[in-house]
C-alpha cells in the first residue's frame, strides 16, 4: 500500500513538473523573443518533454508537449500573450511540439516494455538453469526438489498457489491441463489463456511426467483474480515440471 502511494505521489510529482516547467522556459525566455529564434526554442522545449518522457511515467511526456505548445503560443508567438498563431511557421512548430512528445512517450514506453521483458526472460532462464542445477547435483530430497519447483512456477505463472499432487489425478475430474507446450485445454477443448486468463474456478492441472511414466501433477491456482502468463511463461512452467519428472525418475531419488 504504501508503495502504491509513492508512485502515485511521484506521478503526481512529475505530470506537475511536466506542465509547469514549459511554462517557466518560456516566459524566461519571453524578454528576449525578438533576439532568440523560435525554432531554438522549440529545440530546448523539445529536450523537456525528451526529459518528461523518460521518466518512467508514460502521459508526462504529452503532458510536457501540451504545455510547451501552449505556452510557446502564448509568450514567443504573435500576437504576444493571447492563444493564438498568426505565422504559419509557429503553427507548424507547435503542431510538431505536440507530435514529438506523443511520439517520444510512446517510444520511451516501447523501450521500457522491451526492457521489462527481457528481464522477465532473463529471471525465466534463471529459474530453469538453478532448477537444473539442482536436478543434476541430485543432493536435494524429492520433496524440497519438488517445493523449489511449485515456488518457480508460482512466480514464472504470477499464480497465487502451485502444489504437488503425487496421485497425478484420474483425468476425469474436470480440471484444465497444461500439456508440455504450455497450451491449456478444458473438456478436451483449446482454453485461450491470453483472452481468458486461467480459470479461477478451479484448479489447473500440469502433469509431471518423464519418458512417458507421470510421477503427479502440479495443481495451479489462480483463484484471487484472472491472470494471463503468456505462452513463453507457461512453455517455462512445463519445462521446470518435466526436469521435476526426470529427477523423479532416478532409482536413488525414488528410494
Amino acid at each position: 500500500m504504501r508503495a502504491e502511494s509513492f508512485l502515485q505521489t511521484h506521478r503526481t510529482w512529475v505530470g506537475a513538473v511536466a506542465a509547469v516547467l514549459p511554462l517557466v522556459v518560456c516566459a524566461a525566455l519571453a524578454p528576449f523573443r525578438e533576439s532568440v529564434a523560435n525554432t531554438d526554442v522549440a529545440l530546448a522545449l523539445v529536450l523537456l518533454i525528451v526529459a518528461a518522457a523518460s521518466t518512467g511515467v508514460r502521459w508526462a511526456g504529452v503532458v510536457a508537449a501540451a504545455s510547451s505548445a501552449v505556452w510557446f503560443d502564448f509568450f514567443l508567438t504573435r500576437p504576444y500573450h493571447q492563444l493564438t498563431i498568426a505565422n504559419r511557421e509557429d503553427v507548424e512548430t507547435a503542431v510538431l511540439l505536440v507530435t514529438v512528445g506523443v511520439a517520444v512517450s510512446e517510444i520511451a514506453h516501447w523501450g521500457r516494455r522491451q526492457q521489462a521483458r527481457a528481464s522477465r526472460q532473463e529471471g525465466y532462464l534463471s529459474g530453469v538453469v538453478r532448477t537444473s542445477a539442482a536436478v543434476a547435483a541430485g543432493r536435494e530430497s524429492p520433496d524440497s526438489l519438488t517445493s523449489h519447483v511449485a515456488h518457480q512456477i508460482t512466480d514464472v505463472l504470477r499464480i497465487d498457489d502451485c502444489r504437488f499432487d503425487p496421485s497425478g489425478g484420474n483425468g476425469g475430474d474436470g480440471m484444465a491441463t497444461m500439456d508440455g507446450d504450455g497450451h491449456v485445454t478444458r473438456h478436451g477443448r483449446p482454453l485461450d489463456v491470453d483472452r481468458y486468463g486461467l480459470p479461477t474456478d478451479a484448479e489447473t492441472s500440469l502433469v509431471v511426467r518423464s519418458g512417458g511414466v507421470v510421477h503427479g501433477r502440479f495443481l495451479l491456482v489462480a483463484a484471487t483474480e484472472v491472470v494471463h502468463p503468456t505462452l513463453e511463461q507457461r512453455q517455462v512452467a512445463a519445462t521446470l515440471a518435466s526436469q521435476l519428472g526426470a529427477a523423479l525418475s532416478r532409482p536413488s531419488t525414488q528410494s
